[in-house]
């Protein structure tokens, strides 16, 4: 978690504590990066944007919303522009992929499919809705975090995860079955 007091000092124009606070994030937006880009390249190239906007626009920045929250938003949305053009694929490779516990479909899919499976299902996925099920489980964002950072009203966000949570479930069902693979 970024202390407060560095964003303000970043704010009021301390060069060390735009540095400071950049390197504390770092990783945070590299992962996202590299969760929705699946290529290291483009997560790298997306991620250094995404930092050189930060570092340009923290004035913009509002304590309206958490800092977290905002940082995602513009990683996500260069992300976003990045799918757009190339339409890669999600990947959770050497990552855990955890769902939260209180769904039958999470259950299952944790007992029953290995990483690769699930990662083939989620590239499967429609844009939007990889992109909630990333922040969701592999960066642990809260459903009015997500919203936030997609500036997407929240029921919609709840009906995009609930949607993914279907065709994850019928992907991982086919799998199981052998009927799809790459």
């Amino acid at each position: 978690m970024v202390k407060p007091d560095l964003i303000q000092a970043a704010q009021a124009g301390d060069r060390d504590a735009l540095v400071e606070l950049l390197r504390e994030i770092e990783q945070q937006v590299y992962r996202t990066a590299y969760y929705l880009l699946n290529n290291e390249q483009d997560a790298l190239d997306a991620s250094q944007e995404a930092l050189i906007r930060i570092y340009t626009k923290i004035n913009t920045y509002e304590e309206k919303a958490l800092f977290k929250t905002w940082v995602q938003r513009i990683v996500t949305n260069i992300c976003i522009d990045k799918f757009r053009r190339n339409r890669p694929s999600v990947s959770i490779e050497e990552h855990e992929f955890v769902f939260h516990a209180g769904d039958n479909v999470e259950a299952e899919v944790l007992a029953a499919y290995d990483a690769e499976e699930i990662r083939d299902a989620i590239d499967k996925l429609p844009e939007h809705h990889r992109t909630v099920v990333v922040l969701r489980y592999l960066q642990d964002f809260s459903y009015n975090e997500i919203a936030d950072s997609l500036n997407l009203p929240l029921n919609t966000v709840k009906s995009y995860l609930f949607r993914a949570r279907q065709q994850l479930q019928s992907l991982l069902h086919d799998f199981q079955k052998g009927g799809v693979r790459g």
